[in-house]
């Protein structure tokens, strides 16, 4: 078979490409040999002289197919030769590409880029690089509110727009092996959302620590020593997570732990003289629990309840504890109680437990705290930097899960008035793909968020570096991703099954993309868009990715002081 080869042919009857006068004259040109739904092969040539050219044929590269009044936008996935030897004249070569859209003429002179094909192409029609103002087209959010997080990666003149709105409302996902640019990539686009949107409150929940110095003029920072987090605004579950440690709680346990609670919540609601001194003399007076008789208590209101954020005290509960100890009708096995009494003093004394324990009983309200986490009046400040990395390995999993309830509450509170982004670092952690990993109630509160949080105004953005160990009902709740290097199969499996416009052509770049490169998917972007994230000045780089590594003159810390902060 006879193939038109030189670039040449191609020339006799395309129609006029409205470029510059100084366009290559080498410019990749090709023809349409075979098509389906979704994709077509076209044929062109390479030669030696040519190969190296800026316009040659390049995977990831976007092309125009003519069609006379409208030209088709297809991206390039798949390159070979069409014979094994290579000569010094002309080459043959197939281009499979995928068709992405479809750039219309008006009558005005005007054109436009929509998504979905409505003239396929006939074989021979004419195929070349796309113009770089169909490029724009492409990438161009119409009516919708554009912010600029960087560049497209085939024409570095052309920005990569996101629309906040949509990116934040329908949530978000960022994922991308470790040392890609993801913490930086976070960085700017909390930057550029909080410009966008003046009443968003972004809470990040940041367990390697190293936000605290990505937003100096943006955010106030909370760490182990600052945070006051009262034990009483646990939940049933997430206090037993942390009374046991960890471990599955025996038969007997979660439900004396609940009627302590109870009880301690009833009596600091309602004081009297008689529990005054029972609390003076609990530890000897071995009297039978008696939660209201002869003192007339009334019933506690509904919204009381053992979940209910009310103080309660712990000399409270452990007077119950005692009492239960002392009746001669034991309820519950001694043994369990004293159990349960020593993890709770234990806990009590220990200093890493400060933020639970060493200020609870001065709030009244959870007024206060809501106000210091969730920026409530902002004063410039609307980002908050939780740092779990300085927290005890076994409550992380409840704090987590207490501060997303609290900023869903919140904003179903406010009516939509308070809008409030949860930032979730290494998600797998908290709402692993396996149901039996990680911790019950911080999965629903996350889901909770993902599911329900837009009606509210309560937004959700998802980072990790292994999305296949991420739940896939989370990920599929995340409209838009932002995809970076990813080298593991599993995880490109995960991202080409949670996305639904992602198809397996584009996903096939992530193992070999460059730093802060990624892949743009969803609602928040115009098309499918591999693009760079700017770079960001050097103040406002996480500390992991800019200053930590650097000398910078810090001082070395002494033994001392490296040995206080792994106690505390």
């Amino acid at each position: 078979m006879q193939l038109p080869l030189k670039n040449a042919a191609f020339h006799t009857d395309i129609a006029p490409d409205r470029r510059d006068a100084d366009q290559p004259p080498e410019r990749a040109l090709g023809r349409v040999i075979a098509c389906d739904g979704s994709r077509a092969t076209i044929l062109s040539a390479v030669s030696t002289g040519n190969w190296l050219a800026g316009d040659a044929w390049a995977i990831g590269r976007m092309i125009s197919i003519n069609l006379g009044q409208s030209r088709i936008v297809a991206l390039v996935y798949k390159l070979h030769a069409v014979e094994a030897a290579w000569s010094d004249g002309d080459n043959p070569i197939q281009v499979e590409v995928e068709f992405l859209g479809e750039v219309q003429e008006k009558p005005d002179g005007s054109a436009r880029f929509q998504s979905g094909i409505t003239n396929y192409p006939p074989i021979g029609a004419v195929a070349h690089r796309i113009r770089t103002g169909d490029l724009a087209l492409v990438h161009d959010l119409g009516d919708r509110t554009a912010a600029e997080i960087g560049h497209v990666t085939q024409d570095a003149s052309i920005p990569a727009t996101v629309s906040i709105q949509d990116m934040l409302s329908r949530h978000f996902a960022l994922v991308g092996t470790t040392g890609v640019g993801k913490s930086s990539a976070v960085s700017l686009l909390l930057r550029r959302a909080v410009a966008a949107r003046p009443r968003l409150r972004v809470l990040i929940l940041d367990p390697h620590n190293e936000y605290s110095v990505a937003f100096p003029d943006l955010a106030l920072t909370i760490d182990g020593e600052a945070l006051d987090l009262p034990f009483w605004m646990f939940k049933q579950e997430e206090l037993a997570d942390v009374v046991f440690r960890g471990r599955p709680a025996l038969a007997d346990e979660p439900d004396i732990l609940r009627e302590v609670i109870a009880a301690a919540r009833t009596r600091y609601r309602i004081p009297s003289s008689q529990e005054l001194a029972r609390d003076l003399g609990s530890s000897l007076l071995k009297r039978p629990l008696d939660l209201g008789a002869g003192r007339g208590v009334p019933e506690p209101a509904p919204t009381a309840g053992i979940d209910a954020a009310t103080p309660y005290r712990l000399k409270d509960a452990f007077s119950v504890i005692d009492e239960l100890i002392g009746l001669h009708e034991q309820r519950w096995p001694r043994a369990a109680l004293r159990s349960l009494k020593v993890r709770l003093e234990s806990l009590h004394a220990d200093p890493r437990y400060r933020f639970m324990f060493g200020r609870a009983n001065m709030y009244e309200t959870v007024a206060p705290i809501l106000g210091q986490i969730f920026r409530i009046p902002m004063h410039g400040r609307p980002i908050t930097a939780f740092q779990l990395g300085g927290l005890p390995g076994e409550v992380v999993n409840a704090v987590a899960s207490v501060l997303s309830r609290l900023a869903f509450d919140l904003a179903m509170a406010s009516q939509g008035a308070c809008e409030v982004l949860v930032l979730c670092e290494e998600a797998h952690r908290y709402v692993p793909s396996d149901p039996a990993l990680g911790f019950s109630p911080t999965r629903q509160a996350i889901a909770r968020i993902a599911k329900e949080g837009r009606k509210y105004g309560c937004y959700l953005g998802v980072v990790t570096q292994r999305p296949g160990e991420l739940d896939p009902t989370i990920l599929s709740q995340c409209s838009t991703v932002f995809a970076m290097r990813l080298a593991n199969e599993r995880d490109q499996q995960i991202i080409r099954s949670a996305i639904s416009d992602a198809s397996a052509s584009t996903i096939n770049f992530l193992s070999s993309i460059g730093n802060r490169e990624a892949i743009a998917f969803g609602e928040g972007v115009a098309t499918t868009m591999r693009m760079r994230f700017a770079e960001l000045k050097p103040h406002e780089l996480p500390a992991m990715g800019g200053r930590a590594g650097e000398g910078g003159g810090r001082l070395e810390p002494t033994l001392d002081d490296m040995v206080r902060r792994m106690r505390a």
